[in-house]
């Protein structure tokens, strides 16, 4: 199997724009439920605007080439397609770090990121906390996309992305990651203890048994009583697309591959839930543009399907306990997210616990600044 990796740029025909741009424009819209708002999913008056600036306004050759601008790849790993961003900092003692997104995102989300963790001087930053940065698009999303089998659970993403690294030269690293990345880099400290030195996760890495025995229920404070009430919440309200995705992901690909507002409503119906605060639509907290970027690397790469059987159908890993690499380990949690320490402490080694009262799940896009401080401070002493 050829290890070489071959640099990428996106270069997407213009015919497949034009197509976009014709579907847009002969949507068959459903009629409004009852009230039409987020209660009954994405309102239809809200998704109208949203689809007409996508199709005059949004511009995708602009995204693509500030994604572009940054220096991309691929190589094949067990097989599969893997493509990433690898930004070195001009700081001689900068230090690796690999960025894991998770679904419905891309490596769109670290954008923001890359200036101020590769280059902190000229952001504001001391030089010393300088990084060089992979981030890779996960196993059958987006560019590295569609999946060439199954299998691919977070034990075997993390395994890939050791490989990775390996093949990047890089002997000692950090992990961050949100979302599934909170899940894989815990792992990748696992499967290569040896070589990552420290992970930080945003949003904590695992979520307590329910329901709890009551002389639990009665030693956990205000906050934990909360987010334990919006796991509960989320478990009743929102699972839905989980039990979708997990069970029928093909099924559910043929709406979305063929449909550019079925995919759009899909992933925008999570950036409201899992955005803070929910009161206000998502593209009031992250800019539309990047919102719609984020939708058109599913879109362009028609990988709706590949994403969701990775992202979710991974039944048979849900539940099992991990054994604690005891790699040193922080999460930041922010407003929207639910994390308990005790529950994290038992195959996690917490060194840092870092409790935020504003932002959401998507915390690279909503709290960029924050973010990349946390991850400054705790890989201070762990290069």
């Amino acid at each position: 199997m050829s290890e070489d990796i071959t640099p990428f740029r996106i270069d997407i025909p213009q015919e497949q724009l034009d197509d976009l741009r014709e579907r847009l424009g002969r949507t068959r819209w459903p009629v409004a439920l009852p009230g039409d708002d987020w209660d009954t999913g994405v309102p239809t008056t809200w998704l109208r605007e949203l689809v007409d600036y996508w199709r005059t306004d949004y511009d995708w050759r602009a995204a693509e080439t500030h994604l572009n601008a940054f220096p991309q790849f691929t190589t094949v790993i067990d097989d599969q397609r893997i493509h990433f961003l690898h930004v070195r900092s001009p700081e001689p003692t900068a230090f690796p770090l690999v960025l894991t997104h998770g679904w419905p995102g891309s490596v769109a989300e670290f954008l923001d990121l890359i200036g101020p963790l590769t280059d902190p001087g000229a952001h504001g930053g001391d030089p010393a906390d300088a990084f060089h940065v992979v981030i890779p698009s996960l196993p059958g999303f987006g560019f590295s996309g569609p999946t060439a089998d199954g299998g691919w659970d977070t034990d075997r993403i993390a395994r890939t992305w050791a490989e990775l690294m390996d093949r990047l030269g890089y002997e000692r690293y950090g992990a961050q990651g949100g979302d599934l990345g909170a899940s894989i880099g815990p792992q990748l400290g696992r499967v290569a203890p040896d070589r990552v030195t420290g992970v930080h996760v945003n949003g904590g890495a695992t979520l307590p048994p329910l329901p709890l025995p009551d002389e639990e229920l009665a030693a956990l404070s205000e906050l934990e009583h909360d987010r334990l009430r919006r796991i509960e919440a989320f478990q009743q309200e929102e699972f839905g697309y989980i039990a979708i995705q997990a069970t029928r992901p093909q099924t559910l690909a043929y709406g979305l591959t063929d449909s550019p507002v079925g995919q759009l409503a899909w992933i925008m119906d999570k950036f409201r839930e899992w955005t803070h605060p929910r009161s206000v639509p998502p593209d009031k907290i992250i800019d539309r543009d990047r919102l719609l970027t984020n939708v058109m690397i599913y879109w362009l790469s028609g990988t709706a399907g590949s994403a969701a059987y990775v992202g979710y159908a991974q039944a048979s890993g849900w539940g099992v306990t991990y054994p604690n690499s005891g790699v040193p380990t922080a999460s930041i949690v922010f407003a929207h997210d639910v994390a308990i320490r005790r529950y994290d402490e038992a195959a996690n080694t917490i060194t840092r616990w870092v409790d935020v009262d504003r932002g959401g799940h998507f915390a690279a896009l909503e709290e960029p600044a924050l973010l990349t401080a946390d991850i400054r401070e705790f890989f201070r002493d762990l290069r």
